[in-house]
């Protein structure tokens, strides 16, 4: 079993490379955005609680994110491994994932982070945000925003995950192609 968290700022690609990395590696892609809105429209117990905090504007807790994601790997008892998308994002997430896959006798193998320059991520963002429908990549404002928070709250992770030996730095600028064979260099020598 091997289990990969992808980092990156919103624009880097995450998305798109999970896709291939999934179907390349045989892998399970856990997406934090899409176990939230699979229990918010499926209004589970934790959905439940998530809406409260997000209905008052607030960050929904690292405690209760945690438990979505347990949940969500729960579903795939026999999957030979995780892409984990979006989470962790703090190091409270980073060690309680660490706590729970000990506790299933797994861990994490290695934090991949698709790197880019900002500007080159906000143009990408506008440009999504023509297509996507998302009310966040269409206000650059608003990105600026996502990256402070990323910067503030998820940048850390990489000097946590770097300390275990398990941070990887890929270029993210390139054709998808390109990108997917650094990440897939930096998989098979794990």
């Amino acid at each position: 079993m091997i289990n990969i968290v992808l980092f990156g700022k919103p624009g880097a690609g995450k998305g798109t490379q999970a896709e291939f990395l999934k179907e390349k590696y045989n892998l399970t892609h856990i997406s934090t955005g899409d176990v939230f809105r699979f229990n918010l429209k499926n209004d589970t117990d934790l959905g439940k609680q998530a809406r409260v905090y997000m209905d008052a504007g607030d960050l929904v807790p690292d405690e209760l994110t945690t438990k979505m994601l347990i949940d969500e790997v729960n579903k795939h008892p026999d999957t030979n491994g995780i892409l984990f998308d979006g989470y962790p994002r703090t190091i409270s997430q980073a060690e309680a994932l660490d706590a729970f896959l000990e506790s299933i006798g797994s861990k994490v193998d290695a934090t991949v982070a698709l790197e880019a320059d900002d500007e080159i991520l906000i143009q990408r963002l506008l440009e999504r945000g023509k297509t996507s429908g998302r009310i966040d990549d269409q206000d650059e404002d608003k990105i600026r925003n996502r990256y402070q928070e990323y910067n503030e709250k998820t940048a850390p992770l990489m000097g946590y995950y770097n300390e275990q030996g398990k941070f990887y730095a890929v270029n993210g600028i390139g054709t998808i192609q390109e990108i997917t064979e650094r990440l897939s260099t930096v998989i098979d020598n794990l």
